[in-house]
């Protein structure tokens, strides 16, 4: 990568990172709603501990997946509405590099977030001592594929004024052998069984999403702008 693709990358990195914290609420949604719905979970199945860990993984990927989908609407949308997506668009640096910067952006503003509380969330569904590791894991290599996949969805749907509900048409299925690659190494590691495939899977899924998303949102935005 030369000095002047980097410079503009970190540029619009350090961008949209600042834009966050001037808009701490909205970038607080997604982790409040992980938070809220797995600590709400026990209240509706009962909070007797064998039971918890049994559906602990389900729940915590579950409620990983959909407190993403709830931050990816407005990934490019701010940026299509004052024009600066536009700008991006007429910059020498390619668009896919730029993009790149905006999805590692999002996930650093709600993928880590979600990442860091997941073990105490864990500790809240009584999830076993052997599955942390596996959970800390495979969210490390899920949720990037998360906003990787889903950036993908809202740029295709970012000239839209209802866009909401068909991003989530859209991906969700594409969320899906991340769910259950996910879901699947907590659950083997509580097992006391290996988990190192599911993990191989997500790798996997990792540079796939790493290769094309960002080849895919460029194509993506620059049909969506004209």
């Amino acid at each position: 990568m030369s000095a002047g693709l980097m410079h503009a990358f970190v540029a619009v990195l350090r961008r949209d990172l600042l834009l966050a914290l001037r808009r701490r609420g909205d970038s607080l949604n997604p982790l409040l709603f992980f938070v809220l719905a797995v600590t709400l979970f026990p209240l509706g199945i009962g909070p007797e501990p064998q039971r918890l860990a049994e559906v602990a993984p389900g729940v915590l990927w579950v409620a990983a997946l959909l407190a993403t989908l709830l931050s990816l609407d407005s990934l490019f949308r701010a940026d299509h509405e004052d024009g600066a997506l536009e700008q991006l668009m007429l910059m020498p640096q390619p668009l896919s590099v730029l993009v790149l910067a905006k999805i590692l952006a999002h996930w650093l503003v709600s993928g880590l977030p979600l990442l860091l509380m997941s073990p105490l969330l864990g500790v809240v569904l009584h999830l076993p001592e052997a599955s942390f590791g596996a959970l800390f894991l495979g969210l490390a290599l899920g949720t990037p594929v998360l906003s990787l996949v889903g950036a993908i969805g809202a740029a295709l749907t970012v000239g839209l004024r209802r866009g909401g509900m068909l991003l989530s048409l859209l991906v969700l299925p594409l969320y899906v052998p991340v769910l259950i690659f996910g879901a699947g190494a907590v659950a083997q590691a509580g097992m006391g069984l290996s988990y190192a495939g599911q993990l191989a899977m997500l790798g996997a899924l990792l540079a796939l999403s790493l290769s094309l998303a960002p080849l895919a949102c460029a194509a993506a935005l620059r049909v969506t702008e004209n």
